[in-house]
């Protein structure tokens, strides 16, 4: 197995882990489901951070993987945290309609800085 698939798959499951266990918590009465919406969606922002660091490798060509790294790994990153901070301190509202225009930003910011980089290489090739 690839190092990049069993980090995948191990982040997967620390995820239904961690669901899980929220919610045996909340059905013996030590969290209440508000808590536990935001203790698994946190932890999913967490893991958008983590998986933005990866995803450039995927899209831009090796030599310009570098510059691709930096930008999207901020900028996934940067959204993914701001995801998480929502849902573990900002009201319902704001952080499904904040922490999703975040990852969107995050993406798009990623995606198109990629493509760049890819229709520059395709111009000097």
């Amino acid at each position: 197995m690839n190092k990049d698939l069993a980090g995948s798959l191990a982040w997967g499951g620390g995820i239904v882990a961690l669901a899980l266990a929220a919610t045996f918590l909340r059905r013996q009465g030590y969290m209440d489901s508000d808590t536990v919406t935001r203790v698994v969606l946190g932890a999913t922002g967490l893991i958008i951070a983590w998986f933005g660091n990866r995803m450039p490798k995927v899209v831009v060509p090796v030599a310009w993987y570098g510059r691709a790294a930096r930008v999207g790994g901020w900028a996934m990153a940067l959204s993914g945290l701001v995801y998480a901070g929502l849902w573990a301190f900002a009201p319902f509202p704001l952080a499904v309609a904040g922490g999703c225009g975040a990852v969107v930003v995050g993406i798009a910011v990623t995606v198109g800085y990629c493509l760049s980089l890819r229709a520059k290489a395709k111009t000097t090739a």
